[in-house]
């Protein structure tokens, strides 16, 4: 799930694209406030994030592929193994670690540390230690990049066009089995590769063919793509599905991809006109290079949020109605102060800012070795 990742060489060499920085800063903030059930970016439910933001982070990842890469496909697999795997491998052992020491605090919350939760759980499913569940799309994604590389090495670089067409043929069946319900066990793992991998030859097909073209107004633009939701929102059973598990498609196999199109169009257009106000904002770009401590850690930044408000609640008169047996089984657990939903905005701006600062400070320590 991370920008940084997929165009950390890019930025290197080339000019920060400060449009695709701020989507990827827009879809971070989605997935820590979905996972918040905060629908404070869903434009008054009209562009639910479930209906498309893991997409958003495919095409923003196949965005970026070079096909450079073909070039030197040994060296991208190592970078690729360097920048995406071994990071979330290490991540995965610390939170293996921090689970372990949890339980023997009264929680009941994540898997025992073995070498199936460390090397094959992340594979399947990514909620091994529950505590970085959100990182389930590092290993993915990770696949998907190398399942790309094979396939252009492979056919030799086909027209965009037949790469686009054939992966989204094969997602819409993936789509269709998991509807049937026959997407079930170790067989979620290929499906939800198979069903975001057309995300990814997304990206690529708006760079190369899409984005020059990319030049409708914004009104005709916005009331093009409202007018599709609107439509959706109104005729479907509901627009979330969830990829981690490859489940909840209610309409069929095409209306997916459908809403991935439109919540991808109608951010990447807000992205492109807050362009000019980011400038060359630090802060910004910052965000947009570093979501994957933000994927990685917000939800253990929610824990210690909760962890402090269990403290204030079992040792004062205070937050007297705090669920203690909820704190201790259930991640998803937030306590609200007067059950008062704005409290969500404490945990989403901690969610994002506190893994930057961290990310900040490991930064400054490998500075000083």
């Amino acid at each position: 799930m991370t920008h940084n990742a997929e165009s950390e060489k890019s930025f290197q060499k080339e000019t920060y694209n400060m449009t695709f920085g701020i989507l990827s800063g827009l879809a971070i903030i989605m997935v820590a406030a979905g996972h918040l059930g905060y629908d404070v970016m869903a434009v008054g439910g009209l562009f639910p994030y479930y209906s498309f933001h893991i997409p958003l982070f495919m095409f923003i990842s196949g965005y970026f592929y070079k096909e450079t890469a073909e070039e030197h496909p040994l060296a991208y697999l190592i970078r690729k193994v360097k920048r995406l795997l071994l990071p979330y491998l290490v991540w995965n052992l610390i939170y293996g670690l921090t689970a372990l020491f949890l339980r023997t605090r009264g929680f009941s919350m994540g898997e025992e540390i073995g070498f199936g939760t460390l090397f094959l759980s992340p594979f399947l499913h990514g909620y091994q230690f529950i505590y970085n569940y959100a990182s389930w799309f590092v290993p993915v994604l990770f696949i998907v990049e190398i399942m790309n590389l094979l396939m252009r090495l492979v056919t030799k670089r086909f027209p965009e066009w037949l790469y686009l067409a054939g992966s989204l043929l094969v997602g819409m069946a993936v789509v269709y089995l998991a509807a049937g319900g026959h997407v079930w066990g170790y067989y979620k793992m290929p499906g939800k590769i198979l069903f975001l991998f057309p995300c990814f030859q997304m990206g690529q097909f708006y760079r190369k063919k899409l984005e020059k073209h990319d030049t409708l107004g914004n009104l005709p633009y916005f009331a093009i793509l409202i007018g599709i939701q609107t439509l959706l929102n109104l005729c479907c059973n509901g627009l979330n599905f969830s990829a981690v598990w490859c489940s909840g498609f209610a309409n069929g196999p095409l209306i997916p991809y459908v809403t991935s199109v439109s919540g991808i169009a109608f951010w990447l257009r807000i992205a492109k006109l807050l362009t000019p106000a980011a400038g060359n904002s630090r802060a910004v770009q910052y965000l947009g290079r570093n979501t994957f401590a933000v994927m990685m850690h917000h939800v253990m930044v929610f824990m210690f949020i909760k962890i402090i408000l269990a403290g204030i609640a079992a040792h004062s008169g205070f937050l007297a109605d705090f669920d203690f047996e909820q704190y201790y089984t259930n991640i998803d657990y937030q306590y609200l102060i007067r059950g008062n939903e704005h409290f969500k905005m404490v945990y989403l701006a901690a969610g994002v800012i506190i893994p930057l600062l961290l990310r900040r400070g490991m930064e400054c320590l490998q500075k000083k070795r």
